[in-house]
């Protein structure tokens, strides 16, 4: 009978690779929650309704790469493909609004695409989001960014730069969007099948075309960054000065739209130069229109995701992985020992100790290659004759030493020893 295999594009987390998630998620939410955001966590599964009205109907993400299901009574669901539309509609839904602690979220999870699994990019992916509802300053802008540049600082990232734009608002965006179709009217012969009908569709999405010929025709296209407004100018450079003023680098990248319809003003882009095609490790930017959009009050919001698989791809180049070692391994010899050897290990555990026991009645010596091969610290090696004195051998391997410790007190005195050590 065949072995039945993992649906493409959805991978197993191996115990050999969880160290980099672990550390990847701790680092994120001590760093995050300095900043004030709080976890928050939503369903995988919504409404179809609300990622067509938030990301929008006319984007890649609901035409093609979306996971849909009809439950029994026709209604349609999908599995979320991004989080920020799911936070906005908890935050309505909630009423987050009135709670004044309630203005900053950060969420970890899973989300899903249909699209062709390649380097970095899966079906089923991981994301970090943080979101912040109710502040239209460019203070808050650059401050996003500047968590989100601190994170990876925090990681050990450097090979890293980032993408800055403004996608302009309302008023001014529809000029631009005018300019923009009569540009790629002029040159549709030389447009890709998806870009023509991006023309009508979404102009804007054709700035994100891979396509040669397209990059090519696009390159002497105009610019959103010449049609916006006063206000959105306004906005644009005291970002760019608070960003200045944090000592953050960036790049103004005036052809960066990112894949989402409900951005507005300041949107920004992770970019990498070590991941091949997909070099963008996170992104975001600001929605000030999408709660009111959704249904609920007219506040302004902004937010960013990070890939969390592309993230520790890039930390695997730079760094050894992080792996847990249990610091004491007891090493038994005999029923008697083998019995008090499982009491003890609870006991050391519970204060907090990490510790690994012989189950199987190997050798001392094949004990103690385990011990080496894991990485223990310490050795606790428990015979009949230690039961008999109330004793434990105590091997340091990293010393090559030994000493001699009363069994009564020899998980408070392991305690002490790792704190020492630490």
């Amino acid at each position: 009978m065949e072995n039945i295999q993992a649906v493409k594009g959805m991978n197993d987390i191996l115990p050999d690779q969880i160290g980099w998630w672990q550390f990847v998620e701790s680092t994120t939410r001590k760093l995050f929650e300095r900043f004030g955001y709080r976890e928050i966590r939503t369903p995988v599964l919504e409404k179809l309704e609300l990622f067509a009205r938030s990301i929008g109907e006319s984007t890649d993400i609901v035409e093609k790469e979306m996971y849909t299901i009809a439950d029994s009574r026709g209604e349609w669901l999908a599995l979320r493909p991004e989080a920020t539309a799911s936070i906005v509609r908890a935050f309505i839904q909630h009423n987050l609004q009135a709670d004044p602690l309630a203005r900053k979220f950060y969420a970890i999870g899973p989300m899903f695409r249909h699209e062709r699994p390649q380097k970095g990019r899966y079906r089923q992916f991981h994301q970090i989001d943080a979101e912040a509802f109710g502040v239209e300053d460019p203070m808050l802008d650059a401050e996003v960014m500047y968590m989100l540049g601190l994170l990876l600082r925090k990681l050990g990232l450097t090979a890293v730069v980032l993408h800055i734009n403004s996608l302009g608002c309302t008023e001014c965006r529809p000029v631009f969007r005018e300019r923009l179709t009569a540009f790629l009217e002029q040159n549709v012969g030389r447009l890709c099948p998806d870009c023509q009908r991006r023309r009508h569709t979404n102009p804007l999405r054709t700035f994100d075309c891979k396509v040669d010929r397209c990059q090519a025709v696009l390159a002497e296209a105009p610019l959103l960054l010449d049609s916006i407004c006063g206000h959105c100018a306004e906005h644009f450079s005291r970002v760019k000065g608070y960003l200045e003023d944090l000592r953050t680098p960036y790049v103004i990248n005036p052809r960066m739209v990112r894949g989402l319809d409900y951005y507005t003003r300041t949107t920004f882009e992770i970019i990498t130069d070590r991941l091949g095609a997909q070099n963008a490790v996170g992104g975001g930017g600001r929605y000030d229109g999408l709660v009111r959009d959704l249904g609920g009050p007219d506040v302004p919001g902004i937010g960013f995701a990070i890939g969390m698989e592309r993230l520790i791809l890039l930390l695997q180049q730079e760094q050894p992985a992080p792996v847990g070692v249990p610091p004491v391994f007891i090493a038994v010899l005999g029923e008697r020992a083998r019995h008090r050897g499982f009491l003890l290990s609870q006991e050391i555990r519970e204060l907090g100790l990490e510790v690994e026991l012989d189950y199987e009645r190997r050798s001392l010596k094949s004990q103690m290659r385990r011990a080496d091969k894991l990485g223990s610290r310490y050795v606790l090696i428990l015979g009949d004759d230690e039961i008999e004195r109330n004793q434990a051998q105590l091997r340091d391997m990293q010393e090559k030493t030994q000493s001699v410790l009363p069994l009564s007190d020899a998980p408070a005195q392991l305690k002490q020893l790792m704190i020492s050590a630490a």
